[in-house]
């Protein structure tokens, strides 16, 4: 088990109201799983993402990663356990813009202080993700769809136990979205690594082996 929700609420403060991002989620996810979680705005999508990657806190439940508890960490330990085991994806592919493709994918490698080992990966994760010939290239020489080929082959440069995906086609026409899908959930094979992509597209819904939906902070299983 990669991933386990163990009864997670999540609440907001909008006026005198409290609201529920997240009520009372159970969920389990296994070792390559390709998941994908949809709904409408402001339905709980992105808590769901932050809580999972350790970047928010539950007000109520346990999540689980790697069997390992996330409450119990403090913070550095939650940097750590991200640096490590998780891999982020986003809608707007956050590259850093002074820095070329290979050293945007290569700086997960310098954040955690890899081995070299680590760094001989590069090259084949460029060929993975068809990049190559753009190694020297910046974010603003490329494509909408090459930014977020970019974007994975980071998210995968450190072998992440879990990939977590944020709207990553949101950006993109409807061929390149289609392609980042058939690349994410090729990953999910070829990596061993659990996929959550959290989407409003119907379309990319239909991608993975798992489907859910949220709504109103209510997670439902639809497959």
């Amino acid at each position: 088990m990669i991933v386990r929700f163990d009864r997670v609420s999540k609440y907001f403060q909008a006026g005198g109201t409290r609201i529920a991002a997240l009520a009372d989620v159970s969920l389990s996810l296994e070792k390559k799983d390709f998941v994908t979680v949809m709904g409408p705005s402001g339905g709980g999508k992105t808590t769901l993402l932050n809580c999972m990657g350790g970047l928010d806190t539950p007000d109520a439940g346990e999540i689980y990663l790697n069997g390992h508890a996330l409450s119990g960490m403090n913070d550095r330990e939650l940097t750590q356990l991200r640096r490590r085991e998780i891999g982020f994806v986003f809608q707007f592919f956050n590259l850093m813009p002074t820095l070329s493709v290979l050293e945007n994918i290569e700086l997960p490698l310098l954040l955690s202080h890899a081995s070299r080992e680590g760094k001989d990966r590069i090259d084949s994760l460029l060929d993975y993700v068809g990049l190559k010939q753009r190694a020297r290239s910046f974010p603003a020489e490329l494509s909408g769809g090459e930014m977020q080929r970019v974007a994975i082959a980071r998210a995968l440069v450190h072998q992440p136990a879990l990939l977590l995906a944020d709207e990553p086609t949101g950006n993109l026409d409807s061929e390149n979205g289609i392609k980042i899908l058939n690349l994410l959930k090729q990953a999910s094979e070829d990596f061993e690594t659990t996929v959550v992509v959290v989407t409003h597209n119907p379309q990319a819904a239909q991608y993975g082996n798992r489907h859910f939906e949220i709504r109103d902070g209510t997670l439902s299983n639809l497959k």
